[in-house]
């Protein structure tokens, strides 16, 4: 249970976990329920092309999301992957939500073992994959 009251829905966590040790999902996108009391999942997706999760990131709503993250490493070491965790607070996104969706975050984040990395994003630049990819990194070394 989160400050606002927000609860962290079961399927939330299956999703995460079927991303996470099942790699089932390459992204999977969080909103709240209607009454606004637990978090659930939207949408999940094995679409590997990160132009089509940000385009799931609405203009002016707020979502929270999972994304399985993966870059080459230089010097020829091959892929990595790391699990990001967005929180998607557009500027023109309604204050209402964007109190809620802050409030809540920490219930979902606890609940997710195995996030490398936050996001925080307020307009698409700040999701850009050139500005995840900085995040990731310095995190991994």
């Amino acid at each position: 249970m989160s400050r606002s009251g927000v609860a962290v829905a079961d399927e939330s966590l299956t999703a995460f976990n079927d991303l996470k040790l099942g790699k089932k999902h390459k992204f999977i996108i969080y909103t709240l329920n209607d009454s606004k009391t637990e978090i659930v999942v939207e949408e999940t997706s094995s679409e590997t092309d990160y132009d089509v999760f940000l385009e799931k990131l609405p203009e002016n709503e707020c979502k929270y999301a999972i994304y399985d993250f993966e870059y080459e490493i230089g010097g020829g070491e091959g892929k990595r992957s790391k699990i990001v965790f967005f929180t998607w607070s557009p500027d023109t996104a309604p204050i209402r939500a964007k109190m809620v969706y802050a409030s809540s975050k920490d219930a979902l984040r606890r609940a997710l073992n195995g996030v490398a990395a936050d996001v925080q994003g307020t307009d698409f630049s700040e999701v850009a994959y050139e500005s995840v990819l900085d995040r990731v990194t310095r995190t991994s070394h």
